[in-house]
């Protein structure tokens, strides 16, 4: 991975604890930390490549790995077989790997508003969500479609085809709607809708529901990692490090969105990515992390687990899950 510290900074924060004795380890020994992402690199985990590049993660003794996801990389698999300590995941899919048998556990909560809608062509007549009923809709799988299902199991609607919706497997690109293989594809604020307008689409051609708006929207973005773990002191005193020197990242990304956009294009190892859309990515993600601290806030919790409860005949979860979350990563983070 990458190490280019072009901004390596030391907070006031950061020197009050290291004055203190409070970082653990301070004798120089280093731990290794595995995060596995959802996605490929981009601006939406800048926070995380901020922390890495500023020097955040070396100021609490951690070595961070950072490890890019992609359309066919799964992170609770990752996480279950050993290629990652710690996985960022969408909290339905993360409550429905629980509920299958992989005790994941929710430590930390960066995201706090939901980024996901559904862009549909306006011509396809589609003006309310009900009119969904027939067409065919794209979306990433691997737990992504979640939020997605539970929506249609609470308008009654079907994904098996016929009079139900057909739902087609998305992947990197938005294609399948560009290609009209699809009538709507769901797209994040920060990422796949400007694809859309970046090839030439006016916003007055799509017509978008944002899953917020229909009172769907489930928390993304939430980092987890494997409960037998976090009987281990010293995975947790990682875990605690780790949270702290991420959320110093995702203020700092916050407050420079412009060069913490400039950061992750450094890490893009693909080259795929632009300044011109990441910068707006950050700008846009910046919106989903305002206002947090990390911790889970427990009635966004309980507000995840009604929709994914709520799916009528076929619900994303059968039961309400315990031990799900935990909060002694952020209390002790935060103090």
């Amino acid at each position: 991975m990458k190490h280019l510290k072009i901004g390596k900074h030391l907070t006031f924060a950061g020197a009050a604890l290291l004055a203190s004795g409070g970082f653990a380890l301070a004798d120089g020994h280093v731990d290794e930390v595995n995060l596995q992402l959802q996605w490929v690199t981009q601006a939406q985990f800048a926070g995380y490549y901020v922390a890495l590049e500023n020097g955040y993660y070396d100021e609490e003794n951690l070595d961070v790995n950072i490890i890019p996801g992609g359309p066919d990389i799964a992170p609770p698999q990752v996480l279950a077989g050993g290629g990652a300590d710690i996985m960022l995941n969408w909290m339905p899919s993360a409550l429905a790997a629980r509920e299958n048998g992989l005790p994941v556990v929710n430590i930390a909560q960066p995201f706090v508003r939901s980024g996901l809608m559904l862009t549909c062509w306006a011509d396809s007549d589609i003006v309310e969500p009900a009119d969904l009923a027939g067409r065919t809709v794209a979306h990433w799988f691997f737990g992504n479609e979640y939020p997605f299902l539970s929506w249609m199991s609470q308008l009654g609607i079907g994904v098996d085809g016929g009079e139900g919706v057909t739902l087609l497997q998305a992947g990197f690109n938005v294609d399948p709607l560009l290609q009209r293989q699809a009538d709507c594809m769901s797209t994040m604020t920060y990422n796949e809708y400007w694809q859309i307008i970046d090839a030439g689409i006016a916003a007055e051609d799509l017509v978008t529901f944002k899953y917020e708006d229909q009172g769907v929207a489930t928390l993304e973005d939430g980092l987890y990692v494997l409960e037998d773990r976090l009987s281990d002191a010293q995975f947790e005193d990682e875990l605690v490090r780790f949270v702290r020197a991420s959320m110093q990242g995702w203020k700092w990304a916050e407050a420079n969105p412009d060069d913490a956009a400039m950061i992750v294009l450094e890490y893009d190892e693909t080259g795929a990515q632009t300044e011109k859309h990441q910068k707006r990515m950050m700008r846009e993600v910046a919106k989903l992390t305002a206002g947090s601290n990390g911790a889970l806030d427990v009635a966004d919790y309980e507000r995840t687990v009604a929709t994914l409860l709520g799916g009528g005949s076929d619900p994303v979860i059968s039961m309400a899950p315990t031990g799900a979350w935990t909060s002694k990563i952020t209390d002790a983070a935060l103090k």
